[in-house]
């Protein structure tokens, strides 16, 4: 008991991390070096695991791991920056929330596989909660905000859909580190053309960047992944809701955003629709068994456990075996 106390503290400090990297990111980076901003945070994560893991990719691991780093590390992070920079903490974090949902659309589309009953009203109730949440919002709510957090999610779901489809296991801390890095190397030529030489910072900045760089990614995609391989499912994934909770509550308490009833039942919404379109607990784990690193892919800031297991519960092998358990302890981003 103590000992599985110790994983979910250590696990949950991801979440956590990612929740408030939104508001890191909002009220200490620049607001107008997106690309900057993406670069120093994926690829001195990425070279910091790389150097933990000690591995290089291998055969076809070489063009997938350009491909999805392009996707969930390049694209990604460059919109979830914008996101953040464009929309107040709270809404940011409660928009990003939805993203499970973006992504049973997405399997829907990509993989051919009709998610189920539950699933379906899972993303009816998270996505009105979102619209409950952001109504009436008024100033500092935009269309490009919104449109940068609609891409991030849709750029990030391709490019986890993806990597379902990639069978080879792969170390997962190892992979998370060639998305980082080959994500960082197009990133860097990318803002040195468009943006110039870095801004320059400032000790609050610095930090900023110290914080998103190391604590929410290298650290934490660490922490998680450790928690992946030690817990059940089902309490990852309840986890996972610790980072849009952080960002919402963060955002109320240090920028002032309005947290209201209206608000809090969004939210409240939100994490309903997720919990919905969880796989049931048959499904999720066997009797007696833990949650193997399944396909993680990098989502700073997304709830990766609920994409996770919605992922496993939807897109089958022909076998009608589940993906997740077909890995035997391997895994894919």
């Amino acid at each position: 008991m103590e000992a599985n106390l110790r994983w979910v503290l250590l696990t949950a400090l991801a979440p956590v991390a990612w929740g408030a990297n939104y508001w890191v990111t909002h009220a200490h980076l620049p607001a107008d070096h997106p690309l900057w901003g993406a670069a120093l945070r994926a690829l001195p994560a990425g070279l910091l695991l790389l150097a933990l893991a000690r591995r290089r990719p291998h055969g076809p691991w070489w063009w997938r791991s350009a491909l999805l780093g392009l996707l969930n590390t390049a694209a990604f992070f460059v919109l979830l920056y914008l996101a953040s920079q464009l929309l107040p903490t709270s809404a940011a974090a409660t928009l990003m929330a939805a993203s499970p949902l973006a992504l049973l659309l997405t399997a829907w589309v990509m993989a051919g596989q009709r998610p189920r009953r539950a699933h379906l009203v899972g993303s009816v109730v998270g996505l009105a909660g979102v619209a409950l949440a952001l109504a009436g919002a008024g100033e500092g709510i935009g269309w490009a905000g919104l449109a940068a957090s609609a891409a991030a999610m849709l750029v990030s779901s391709v490019g986890y859909v993806l990597a379902a489809r990639w069978r080879e296991g792969a170390d997962p801390l190892a992979v998370t580190a060639w998305q980082l890095t080959a994500g960082g190397l197009v990133l860097l030529p990318a803002a040195a053309a468009a943006e110039g030489a870095p801004a320059p910072v400032d000790a609050p900045t610095l930090l900023a960047f110290g914080y998103t760089t190391v604590v929410a990614t290298a650290l934490a995609f660490t922490c998680w992944f450790a928690g992946l391989r030690r817990l059940p499912a089902g309490t990852v994934g309840l986890l996972g809701l610790l980072n849009p909770l952080t960002g919402v509550l963060l955002g109320a308490a240090l920028d002032g955003d309005a947290f209201g009833v209206r608000q809090g039942a969004g939210l409240a919404l939100v994490v309903a629709g997720i919990l919905l379109g969880r796989p049931r607990a048959d499904r999720a784990t066997r009797p007696g068994s833990v949650a193997k690193p399944g396909p993680v892919g990098l989502r700073g800031g997304i709830l990766i456990s609920s994409r996770l297991e919605v992922l496993v519960s939807v897109v089958r092998d022909r076998t009608g075996r589940d993906t997740h358990h077909d890995y035997h302890g391997e895994s894919r981003p």
